[in-house]
Parts: structure tokens; sequence; C-alpha cells
């Protein structure tokens, strides 16, 4: 039964990933020979009403997939996505407030330009005490619903509303890359590749376009870039020459729905390299001076501090593309292993 298979699938996200498919197997089994008896005792297939009745009566697939995990967690599988989706938002607020709170320190870049440095740079631990926070208060809502489940009834309530025929369509290919697009978005995105194509090529000639006002401040700056930023920048460019050149033929094809999941590896590749050229610039120099001689005793050592700071984040940015390429291409592996183990066994 269709049905059955989406939810078993549904149930399989939430699972420990090492014993999925043991855990899905026995599952279906004890699932099916249910099925089948239930079925007996009508004398007939189950109908769509009657299906999907049945398979609300299993419970929600967050909470059969929970009976398999290991009591080991500080936020259980109940309170996790809800703990997901609160610390996300918490990320975009304190963010925004973080920043218009930075906004504060750019009259001060004229006398101090390192204040604006260290602003930017305790972004991260702004991140980190809102996590901190967020967390604890799920893990004393965890605490309270495993110790005392009736001081918190709503979770009954968000948890246990669901509807089996809510449950997404079986997949085909690993979900990388989000879910599959529509031709509306396929040409949305076509057309607004042309119009971010066309900003990269102006920008040259109207820096304006990039930084709008700081154009100015950054004209009469005593620092300068270094020609490295030209060869990111003209990378840049061809790879969104390429990309968007991809996306054309996919949609004259008609092949707009596929092929994605090739595109979004190859898009973190090309960001990968496009970071790996700032990276190793000569002697790890991103930003100089522009008169040495007139301004070297004044702001030296703030160039250097600049560009160590720059390395160091772009070191970070990096670690971010290698680890989601790896887990892409980690996700496609599994895809590819489960799929022979599949064809291994119907043969």
């Amino acid at each position: 039964m269709e049905l059955l298979d989406r939810y078993l699938q549904a149930v399989r996200k939430h699972l420990p990933w090492k014993r999925q498919d043991d855990i899905l197997a026995e599952l279906r089994a004890n699932l099916e020979s249910q099925l089948e008896e239930r079925e007996a005792e009508l004398g007939r297939p189950l109908n769509q009403k009657e299906a999907e009745e049945w398979v609300k009566g299993l419970g929600n697939p967050l909470l059969m997939a929970s009976k398999y995990q290991p009591v080991q967690y500080l936020i259980g599988p109940v309170l996790f996505p809800m703990y997901w989706y609160v610390l996300r938002m918490a990320f975009v607020w304190a963010t925004i407030i973080y920043g218009m709170v930075a906004v504060i320190v750019i009259p001060l870049v004229s006398q101090h330009p390192e204040n604006m440095v260290e602003a930017i740079f305790r972004w991260p631990s702004v991140l980190f005490t809102a996590a901190t926070w967020v967390t604890l208060i799920f893990a004393v809502l965890e605490v309270i619903a495993r110790t005392r489940p009736g001081m918190i009834p709503q979770l009954d309530a968000v948890t246990l509303d669901w509807k089996p025929s809510g449950l997404p369509p079986l997949e085909k290919a690993p979900a990388i890359g989000g879910k599959p697009q529509s031709y509306a978005r396929a040409v949305a995105e076509v057309v607004f590749g042309f119009i971010f194509l066309a900003w990269l090529l102006l920008f040259p000639k109207h820096p304006f376009l990039m930084f709008g006002p700081g154009v100015y401040y950054l004209s009469a700056s005593p620092f300068g870039l270094t020609p490295v930023w030209w060869h990111f920048y003209f990378f840049i460019v061809a790879m969104n020459v390429v990309q968007l050149t991809w996306q054309c033929i996919d949609l004259v094809r008609g092949s707009w729905q596929s092929g994605r999941t090739l595109q979004h590896v190859a898009s973190k590749i090309f960001g990968l390299i496009a970071v790996g050229l700032l990276v190793s610039a000569p002697g790890q120099i991103l930003v100089t001076l522009r008169d040495p001689a007139v301004n070297g005793a004044k702001y030296g050592a703030m160039a250097t501090q600049i560009n160590k700071s720059l390395h160091l984040g772009l070191m970070v940015v990096m670690a971010i593309f290698l680890i989601q390429l790896i887990w892409d291409l980690a996700q496609l592996g599994m895809y590819a292993y489960r799929k022979r183990a599949v064809a291994g066994i119907t043969q």
C-alpha cells in the first residue's frame, strides 16, 4: 500500500542512521501483518478513507520513530522539531537586532576603524549566547515532559495533530538541494539569474551598486584590495555564467525537475574553489595599504590584523562549504548503496 510506504518513509527520517534499514524491515513486517489481519476481518482491501484512518491510528511518524531512539538526548524527538524552528528564529532575530545595534559603531569608524572589525567578529558569540539560552529552555521542557507529562498537555495536541494524506510522496532520488521545483520557479531562477549576472558585470564600473554610500568611505580609506580579489570576481562571473547556461538548457529540454542534485553539488564545488582562491592568496594578504610609505606607521598594524581576521573568516566559510559538500556526497552514496541493496533483494 502506497500510503504505508509513505508513512514508513516519514518514519525513516527520524530513525538512528545505522539501524534504519533493520528497524524499517521489522516495522514493515509488523504493520503489513496488522494490515492483512484488518483486511481479513473486512473480507476486502481497505478503501482510501479506511486506509487513512488505519495509518492515522498508527500514530505520528515522529512518535513512532521515537520508540526506537536511545534515551541519550538532551532534547528528545518530540520537542526537537519545535526546538530547531525556535533556534533558527532566534538566530535570525539575534542577527537583526545585533546588526541594528552595530550600526552605532559606523560613525566611529573614521576615528577608530578597528571597532567595526571587532563588531563583525563579535557576531558569532552573540549567536552562541542565543543558542545557549534556547537550548537551556528546551532542555528544561524536555525534563518536564519526560517526568511530568501532565504539566505540558499542549504537546500532545501538537505532535498528534497530523493527517496521513499530508505525508510527502515517495522519493525517487535523495532530497538534496530542496524539494522538486515547479516550472514557474525554474523560470524565475533563470530570470533572476540574468539580473544577478548583469549586476555583477556592472559592479566594476559602478561600485555603488554593491557598497552603496559606503563607496565614498572606501575611496577615502587608506586601505585597498589586492589583485587576488579580481581573480575571485572573474571566477564568480564565470561560475554564474555556467550555472545560468545549465539552467537554460534544462528549461529548454524540459528537464528542469531533474538534475538539480548534480547542480547543487557542482555549486558547492565551485564555491569551495572560489573561497580557496582567497584563502591561498600570496602571504595571506587580502588588504593592503594604498601608500605604505605615508600610512605604514599609522595603519600597518591594523592592515595586518584585518588580513588575519579575513583569512580566519574565509577558513571558516571554506570549512562550512567542505562539510556541506561531504554531506551531499554521503547522501548520494547512501542512496546509491540502498538502491543497489534493494535491487539485489528483488532479483
